[in-house]
């Protein structure tokens, strides 16, 4: 087993630092100023701390007690141990402080970088915000545009309706039968309707656009015609516009003329102009040469 080496004489510092011939209580008191001379070295807090020793001992020697040497010694090592633990045990409290500042220093600059990238999204969200009610603003002006033009085209086209529903009535039947499933579709005045006003302007004109037709040319249909005596014959009419009409039958003894009126079309017997009018039919099918032919025209 290994023993450590005995200390030798004079090994001990403190019998190093004194003087040789003096007692053990004169060695005491001249270790005093080392220790002081030690604490100064290592600061403010042992030259405070020594003063406090110095004015132990002195006290304790002039009550009269005397005190022992080597106790006096093993005091003073015994403060000094302490005072050094004191020492390392704020050293490492203020490393850690360091320390701690170095982490908490860091962490407020994240903190601070993670404002500033708020702060700027906010802002850019803001502007954002801003630009989002105006352009709300724009589209409820927008809007109202929209309203007043939908009222006012409301407004036109219930007038449309009316005004082509009254014209139904003295078109030819042949022209009403081809523009039944227009007319059909258009509501009644006051009348809810689930047609989109595109819907019931296409109506509209649909049926003015068969009517410009029809008054631009002359039309030839089969029909069948009601006599005065109840019966009923096959004709041919033929129709000038939207003002004239005749008709013939086919065996050439039944004629007729008709014009529009407000409750429908007026058909008056004129079975003295059934030559006429078949010819008049028979050249329109190109049956016959075109030659001049005269046959009356009623104006209302």
């Amino acid at each position: 087993m290994h023993h450590p080496p005995e200390a030798k004489p004079g090994s001990d510092p403190m019998q190093r630092t004194t003087p040789p011939g003096r007692t053990d209580a004169e060695r005491a008191r001249f270790s005093v100023p080392v220790f002081a001379h030690a604490l100064r070295c290592a600061g403010r807090s042992g030259v405070l701390l020594l003063g406090c020793l110095a004015a132990v001992l002195p006290a304790q020697q002039g009550g009269g007690a005397p005190a022992s040497a080597e106790g006096a010694v093993d005091t003073t090592r015994a403060t000094l141990e302490q005072w050094v633990e004191t020492h390392r045990v704020l050293s490492k409290e203020a490393q850690d402080w360091a320390l701690g500042k170095e982490t908490l220093q860091a962490r407020i600059d994240v903190v601070k970088r993670e404002l500033t990238t708020l702060r700027e999204r906010t802002a850019e969200a803001q502007v954002s915000v801003n630009d989002a009610d105006k352009k709300r603003a724009e589209m409820l002006v927008e809007d109202e545009r929209h309203k007043a033009t939908v009222a006012t085209l409301q407004q036109q086209i219930e007038r449309l309706e009316r005004r082509t529903g009254a014209i139904l009535p003295r078109l030819p039947e042949p022209l009403r039968e081809r523009v039944r499933p227009l007319s059909q579709r258009m509501p009644q005045a006051g009348a809810e309707t689930k047609l989109s006003l595109g819907e019931r302007y296409q109506n509209v004109i649909g049926i003015l656009n068969e009517i410009q037709k029809w008054n631009r040319e002359i039309t030839v249909a089969s029909e069948v015609r009601m006599l005065p005596d109840g019966s009923s014959v096959e004709v041919n009419a033929l129709y000038v516009g939207l003002g004239q009409g005749y008709y013939a039958s086919v065996n050439g003894k039944v004629a007729g003329t008709g014009s529009a009126s407000r409750e429908g079309w007026v058909w008056q017997p004129a079975n003295d102009l059934a030559p006429d009018i078949a010819r008049a039919i028979a050249i329109y099918k190109n049956e016959q040469v075109a030659a001049f032919v005269r046959l009356p025209v009623t104006i209302l």
